[in-house]
């Protein structure tokens, strides 16, 4: 009989080292147990995977291809390879989360879908699901990410979701995250699709396992082209962390495989405007799972500013809270600045326009010196056709 074994660092209670765990109110605790006991049980399922893999080849367009990036590695003098999930079905890598958890829905009965998006990509690739599958969809999203991400709004809406523009705090993807919940509360029939791997236990580790389909992969594509399975470097950004969780997942347990995280330190780290939630952040709990949270001394949430709506978020997936005090991967905090400079230099060398969210992934090689024969492998999670009003009101379109 087959039996679901992770790959992640984590025990039986979610945990992630101290990081992780089921923090949530009472009117929730059978729905997060209903949602572990299906998924442990359909993971391993022959026909929930073949029908997994079936939309992912079919309907997604996997795989995703792992492109040698020659120009950019002249620039760089090193080996530089993109895995294109900007490629995919709705434009980024948020489309593999969606279509696991909706299976899951539907094997669990439910009919209703709740969401929160920030960027608006999980939005829209929840909305997209939910229009193949026949499913009723809520999505919430900050008004400010409303206003900045209007293309990714009318998608969602021509894909027949609601979206919920919510107006409280600052108006980004914690609020809308907050409202989410309260209607999961208020609407326990209901299934939440968490777009990263934040929340309480199982969503860190539901998530990164819909998502490991892209260090799968890669594996396999490195295997192919250069004849090694294992790179030097995987770099993604993180915000919640989703993508990085999928870019990390196969090699976590491969220690010759540096882990490079690209957090958004907005106008600089100490400069108060910040979503560094790693560098500035320390030990809480946020929408239900302890991890590294902005805060101030008495707990209170401090709001985080990012130019990316994707990483504007004052928390990180508990995964990413233990890979990076335990030291298995480097975090650096690349500024708004330094993501518009990489964006625009993968758009002029490559011809590759590519979200702001993974533009901060690209700021890497500016940041940190690799060697000539080092294989660098970068996560491109998403493309920028959603960022290109905030790429013209910052000047980087001349």
């Amino acid at each position: 009989m087959k039996k679901y074994r992770s790959l992640l660092p984590i025990d039986e209670e979610g945990y992630y080292g101290r990081f992780g765990g089921a923090y949530i109110p009472e009117i929730l605790h059978d729905n997060v147990k209903n949602l572990r006991d299906a998924f442990y049980r359909y993971v391993d399922d022959d026909d929930f995977q073949k029908e997994f893999d079936t939309l992912m080849r079919d309907y997604v367009g996997r795989p995703s291809p792992l492109y040698r990036a020659d120009r950019l590695s002249e620039i760089h003098k090193t080996n530089i390879y993109l895995k294109r999930e900007d490629l995919n079905h709705t434009g980024a890598h948020k489309i593999n989360n969606a279509i696991g958890s909706a299976l899951l829905a539907k094997r669990m009965g439910k009919t209703r879908i709740i969401a929160e998006t920030g960027a608006g990509q999980h939005g829209v690739a929840t909305a997209t699901v939910c229009a193949l599958m026949g499913l009723d969809c809520v999505v919430y999203m900050g008004a400010t990410d409303v206003a900045r991400q209007q293309p990714n709004v009318e998608r969602m809406k021509m894909l027949g979701a609601k979206v919920v523009a919510v107006h409280s705090g600052n108006k980004t993807l914690k609020d809308a995250t907050n409202e989410a919940i309260r209607d999961w509360c208020c609407n326990p029939d209901s299934f939440y699709i968490i777009g990263s791997t934040v929340g309480p236990h199982p969503y860190p580790e539901m998530v990164a396992h819909f998502q490991s389909i892209i260090s799968k992969e890669i594996r396999a594509q490195l295997k192919e082209q250069v004849g090694r399975e294992t790179p030097d470097y995987v770099v993604a950004c993180v915000g919640g962390g989703s993508n990085a969780a999928g870019a990390f997942y196969h090699f976590i347990n491969n220690p010759e495989v540096r882990l490079i995280a690209a957090e958004a330190a907005g106008k600089g780290v100490d400069s108060g405007e910040t979503a560094a939630t790693i560098h500035a952040g320390s030990e809480g709990i946020i929408h239900g799972s302890r991890t590294l949270v902005m805060q101030t001394s008495d707990g209170q949430i401090v709001e985080p500013y990012s130019i990316s709506a994707g990483l504007d978020y004052p928390g990180i997936g508990p995964l990413h809270a233990y890979l990076a005090t335990s030291g298995r991967a480097e975090v650096l905090a690349v500024t708004d600045t330094e993501a518009l400079d990489a964006a625009m230099t993968l758009t002029r060398n490559e011809g590759i326009i590519p979200a702001l969210e993974s533009a901060h992934a690209l700021a890497v090689l500016d940041k940190k010196r690799f060697h000539p024969d080092d294989i660098v492998v970068i996560n491109l999670s998403g493309r920028g056709d959603k960022d290109l009003h905030t790429y013209l009101m910052n000047n980087s379109i001349n």
